[in-house]
């Protein structure tokens, strides 16, 4: 799981939409409570990375990564980008292919 989530941080660091996408099962959920809204599938997906990523110019740093079990963690994030500085934290659950099935992410 920290490779994984590692590769992450990565690509959506580097505005590398395709890249995180990989990483992502098709029928991918990001549920936000910051923003009030789930994004569905990989086309929901690539819409939250490119709307809340790559158009805030937003850079994340791990800050602390608790793995629950196998197919579960729990993830702190510092963001920074256009909108300022956050601490968020990601919940990530995996499938059994090792691609993330959900994250459920709220700010601090």
């Amino acid at each position: 799981m920290q490779k994984l989530v590692e590769s992450f941080i990565a690509t959506a660091n580097a505005f590398d939409v395709e890249g995180a996408l990989s990483l992502f099962a098709t029928d991918a959920v990001i549920d936000d409570a910051s923003v009030g809204n789930a994004f569905v599938g990989r086309t929901g997906v690539r819409q939250y990375l490119e709307r809340f990523f790559v158009g805030y110019s937003t850079s994340s740093k791990l800050l602390s990564m608790e793995e629950l079990d196998t197919f579960h963690s729990s993830v702190r994030l510092d963001f920074t980008g256009d909108f300022g500085h956050e601490i968020g934290t990601l919940k990530i659950a995996i499938n059994s292919a090792g691609l993330i099935e959900r994250i459920d992410a709220d700010l601090e």
